[in-house]
């Protein structure tokens, strides 16, 4: 049979393809006047920031003071029992305390002696220039909360109750002590340690003589809720990369996610707790592992036309357990970016909080995929979109020699597919018997049916793991490409006047060309597949499903890659662009039919090679089959 060729039609579309990718490796350097743009919004937000931020002011340790009217005193005793101490010094009244260095802002509130505003400096909402700081924690979004149980039956909540604070500096840490205090010398602390440049905040919570005022028979509750304010352009996008994680005591275990609507789970001996957003994160993490803790999280996000200022509701419960009647915890803050390096920098198994895929798929994230591209973006200084570009390439020739093999094992069946086709007219009225027949041709001709499917399957993992890799990929936050102001987020090019569902309100570009070279590649191949692959009995048409396919796959990349990432898209575009490229060399100069043909007559000459293990089990089950065909005929 005559191949298939490529018609003009086809030939200048990868004109046309080749000539776009040469235009955006050309024009991506940015004009001198671009840089001198972007250094003075750069400067504009650092100007912002430092305006906005509360300076640090040194605390002098105040004065306790006695409450002069006794009447007044008794009354508090009534509600506050023990704790009716901390309503009477200066701090009792809605006052703050501010303590920043270059990472974080952090605003500590002496109602509940809790974080009441978590600003991140350098990084901006939505996109890049906005001028709005990213916060985690404002306007009452997050709350910390410790349930007091007394030894007079009373039950307090923290959050409501005046800390006493003194903020101190010992070298370059700022220490910010914060006492809910029942006598001059009777307390429970939370007690923050901010070192300089550092997203993480040490949090000491103990307690000193307390063990007569609270009762010590249960472990205190502790509740911590945070409602997530949405940062990014595509608020379905970050909703669905917004989560509770949270790792094991032993370390031995992945983190474990609770992101369903209304899931709770009780997970024990847990080393640390994340609320993550899609790109930053909330971390509390605990030296002496919480036993049990409840975990909570509610979907806020049903129309994404109309909830479009949260994401999700996360909720968790610990108990902190007393020690010799006092309860003393060694715990930290994080309070920054999802991003890999930074949290493996910690060295406390922060980074699988990273959704980078479970098995093979994590591995292949972790050894291959962001190794390569830290040192092309990183080390070599390339701008991102080029690095993806150059990443793609590097992955897609250290995949071609799989890609050889595929192509040469469709191409061996092609050249046996008019005598199957022969064996199929031949036996036609008895299936089993043509199987039979066919395997032996197989055998015979030493061709393995399966050898087209294995170097397929091998590359399943690598695109499952891009999938996973880009949009946990923090470095691609707000860096533009050509048209794409983030790569982190859609490249919408047109804004629709309606939202249409699954696809959204916007036109994106990089997957209508990923759609565009997919349609191509399928065009391609799928000739070769379908002489390939004769229908078998009793099979679906694998042909009508390809040509279903062509036109199917390339509509499924515009709609749900419509709202991805654009470095997603950018990387699928790529790739498939290069698998054609490659798939034309192949067949051009190293896939000769004809001699496929000599050799495969060559190979009929000799002695049947071994079966291996799957023919030959192949083979017993189709004797078995006849054989109770047999049977049944008999009788």
């Amino acid at each position: 049979m005559e191949e298939k060729k490529l018609d003009l039609n086809s030939i200048i579309g990868f004109v046309l393809i080749f000539g776009i990718l040469i235009w955006i490796m050309y024009n991506n350097k940015p004009s001198e006047a671009t840089i001198a743009a972007e250094k003075a919004k750069k400067e504009l937000v650092a100007k912002e920031a430092q305006r906005k931020a509360v300076a640090v002011k040194p605390l002098a340790i105040p004065t306790v003071a006695v409450a002069g009217d006794s009447t007044q005193l008794v009354q508090l005793q009534k509600t506050l029992g023990g704790f009716a101490y901390s309503a009477t010094l200066p701090s009792a009244k809605e006052g703050f305390t501010t303590i920043e260095n270059e990472k974080v802002i952090l605003k500590i509130a002496n109602k509940g002696g809790y974080i009441v505003n978590a600003t991140l400096k350098n990084q901006e909402k939505f996109e890049k220039g906005s001028g709005q700081l990213v916060e985690l924690i404002k306007d009452n979004n997050a709350n910390l909360n410790i349930q007091l149980k007394t030894s007079d039956n009373r039950t307090l909540n923290t959050k409501v109750l005046y800390f006493e604070p003194t903020l101190t500096k010992v070298e370059s840490d700022q220490i910010l002590s914060m006492k809910l205090k029942a006598g001059a010398n009777e307390f429970l602390e939370y007690k923050y340690i901010l070192k300089p440049n550092d997203y993480m905040v040490g949090f000491d919570l103990r307690s000193q003589g307390l063990n007569k005022v609270l009762n010590t028979a249960k472990p205190l509750d502790l509740e911590w809720n945070l409602k997530t304010y949405r940062n990014e352009k595509s608020i379905s996008y970050e909703d669905r990369y917004t989560d509770i994680r949270y790792e094991y005591e032993d370390g031995k275990n992945n983190s474990t996610s609770v992101s369903s609507k209304d899931t709770e789970d009780t997970p024990i001996k847990v080393s640390y707790i994340a609320f993550k957003q899609h790109f930053f994160t909330s971390i509390l993490l605990t030296d002496k592992p919480f036993e049990t803790s409840k975990l909570h999280s509610t979907k806020l996000v049903n129309d994404e036309t109309i909830d479009t200022v949260f994401t999700k509701q996360l909720k968790a419960n610990v108990p902190l357990a007393f020690s010799n009647g006092e309860i003393d915890y060694k715990m930290n803050w994080y309070f920054g970016p999802s991003d890999y390096k930074t949290l493996k920098h910690y060295d406390k198994n922060l980074e699988k909080i990273i959704p980078l895929g479970w098995g093979i798929f994590g591995w292949i994230n972790m050894f291959i995929f962001i190794p390569l591209f830290g040192f092309l973006s990183t080390t070599i200084g390339l701008s991102l979109g080029i690095a993806i570009i150059i990443f793609t390439i590097l992955i897609k020739i250290a995949m071609s020699p799989i890609t050889f093999k595929s192509f040469l094992s469709q191409a061996k069946m092609k050249v046996l597919r008019p005598e199957i086709t022969e064996l199929g007219d031949k036996f036609k009225k008895d299936p089993m018997k043509k199987q039979q027949e066919t395997m032996k041709l197989y055998n015979k001709a030493g061709v393995n049916p399966m050898a087209g499917c294995i170097p397929a399957l091998i590359q399943l993992p690598f695109m499952y793991a891009s999938f996973q890799f880009f949009p946990s990929a923090f470095e691609l936050r707000q860096k533009s490409f050509l048209w794409a102001d983030d790569l982190s987020s859609f490249d919408a090019i047109a804004k629709l006047p309606f939202h249409i569902p699954l696809y959204g309100n916007h036109i994106s570009l990089f997957p209508i060309l990923a759609a565009i070279a997919i349609f191509f590649y399928m065009k391609m191949t799928s000739g070769d597949q379908q002489m390939a692959a004769p229908q078998q009995e009793g099979m679906p048409d694998m042909a009508k499903m390809m040509k279903i396919m062509i036109y199917v796959s390339p509509v499924m990349m515009l709609i749900f890659f419509n709202s991805y990432g654009a470095g997603l898209s950018l990387y699928n575009f790529i790739s498939n662009l290069i698998t054609i490229g490659i798939m034309i060399v192949i067949k051009r100069y190293f896939i000769d039919s004809d001699k496929i043909h000599a050799q495969i007559q060559e190979n009929k000459l000799k002695e049947p090679k071994k079966q291996g293990k799957f023919q030959q089990k192949l083979q017993q089950v189709m004797e078995q089959a006849e054989a109770e065909k047999a049977k049944k005929a008999k009788k």
